[in-house]
């Protein structure tokens, strides 16, 4: 039996709102953490990005909000980056369009006055990156009197991010007799730690096994000399479908800087997104990708942390990760909402080891390829499973034109 929205008692004004935005029947997270939340229980949730968390918290918080006093702080939701501040924040209007409810983002790169005069006008929600919100508390502006509900978003990056102090900093001031909800795609235990502080009497929601991608996500390890990349990536990318988007990672921002100037010689348009750019420039490209102006990203991990957009056809790891489970929320970009994606990992010989790494951890090995004309001098370290070609809607493996190696 099918469930729907309706099933959960949500308020006539989300329900309206969730079906202008196409929302027929809720995800395996929503269908546990909704109930839960809706009764006002702490919750604990394990689950990969494009799940569909985002909506598994702000419905409940938005159903409270229906009842008591509007324009007074009463739901605060933690998040790791400003990206993922504006995500959610998209979202809050979204969902409660139809409600009156008024959320306030609240994250560095952007005028604090401005912010500031935001969180004197009659606020609900507050979204906030722990760094900006700190400088706020620390000029008077929150009041926290009123707190009901607290969202721990993406925990496992906030902390891999250096947080752990701002959090609990925060958590500090907050009123103790509240609901909190803390999501994160793997459950470390450092993570466990701060649910230990931050929760009490919780349900724990897991989805799918921890540390694995999303279904509908195909791996894919090509074997290439790392003087190679750069240009069987070109040609990769010169493949991708009409209207498909795809993600490069690097592993730093000077390397997101420098692929996208060679790939921009190669007379591909990209575009880069890290840490380094001013924060309407980084607005403006998310913008671009989004609405499909803009159809390859190279991006930094950090920075791409709060991409939650549809139709990203591939994710290519053009650096391995050194912590494989960063090569788990790289994945997560692609295969959202149960569609198919790739994810392909371009593997040069010292990283070998590393993507070793990430299949023990992944519990599965991935199969090895070698890109006609881009073989690499040494073979890779565990023997091909597949050495022709695969075809697959998306970027295939076949030889350039005369199959020339390019210098």
């Amino acid at each position: 039996m099918n469930m729907s929205f309706a099933s959960f008692g949500l308020a006539p004004e989300l329900l309206r709102a969730l079906d202008e935005q196409g929302y027929v029947e809720p995800t395996p997270i929503q269908l546990e953490a909704i109930p839960a939340g809706l009764a006002g229980r702490d919750v604990v949730g394990s689950a990969q990005t494009g799940t569909g968390k985002t909506a598994a918290f702000l419905l409940p918080i938005l159903q409270r909000l229906k009842s008591g006093e509007r324009g007074t702080l009463r739901a605060l939701v933690l998040v790791p980056t400003r990206e993922l501040a504006e995500q959610v924040f998209n979202s809050a209007l979204s969902y409660g369009k139809h409600s009156g409810t008024r959320p306030v983002a609240v994250y560095g790169g952007v005028s604090l006055e401005q912010q500031t005069r935001a969180l004197k006008n009659r606020v609900d929600i507050v979204i906030a990156t722990p760094g900006r919100l700190l400088d706020h508390m620390g000029r008077g502006h929150i009041d926290w009197s009123h707190i009901e509900v607290l969202v721990l978003d993406e925990a496992d990056r906030m902390l891999d991010m250096g947080f752990s102090r701002d959090v609990n900093r925060i958590l500090a001031e907050l009123p103790i007799e509240r609901q909190t909800l803390l999501f994160s795609a793997t459950i470390s235990d450092q993570v466990d730690r701060l649910a230990r502080r931050a929760l009490k009497d919780h349900a724990a929601v897991e989805i799918g096994r921890r540390a694995t991608a999303a279904e509908g996500v195909e791996h894919i390890l090509v074997a290439v000399d790392k003087s190679e990349k750069r240009h069987a990536l070109a040609q990769l990318l010169g493949e991708l479908p009409e209207r498909g988007r795809a993600l490069v990672f690097t592993r730093t921002k000077h390397g997101a800087d420098r692929l996208t100037r060679q790939l921009r010689s190669d007379g591909i348009h990209v575009a880069a997104l890290h840490g380094g750019k001013t924060q309407s420039f980084r607005n403006k490209t998310l913008d671009g990708f989004r609405e499909g102006r803009i159809r390859i990203l190279v991006a930094t991990d950090v920075a791409a942390r709060g991409i939650h957009i549809d139709n990203i056809v591939m994710v290519v790891n053009y650096d391995v990760p050194a912590d494989p489970e960063i090569y788990v929320h790289r994945v997560g970009r692609t295969a959202r909402a149960g569609a198919q994606g790739v994810a392909l990992t371009l593997m040069s010989p010292d990283e070998w080891l590393l993507m070793c790494d990430v299949e023990k951890l992944m519990g599965k090995t991935f199969p090895r390829e070698v890109l006609p004309g881009f073989e690499p001098a040494v073979a890779p370290l565990q023997p091909l499973e597949r050495q022709s070609p695969v075809r697959r809607q998306g970027p295939s493996l076949r030889p350039r034109s005369g199959g020339a190696r390019r210098r």
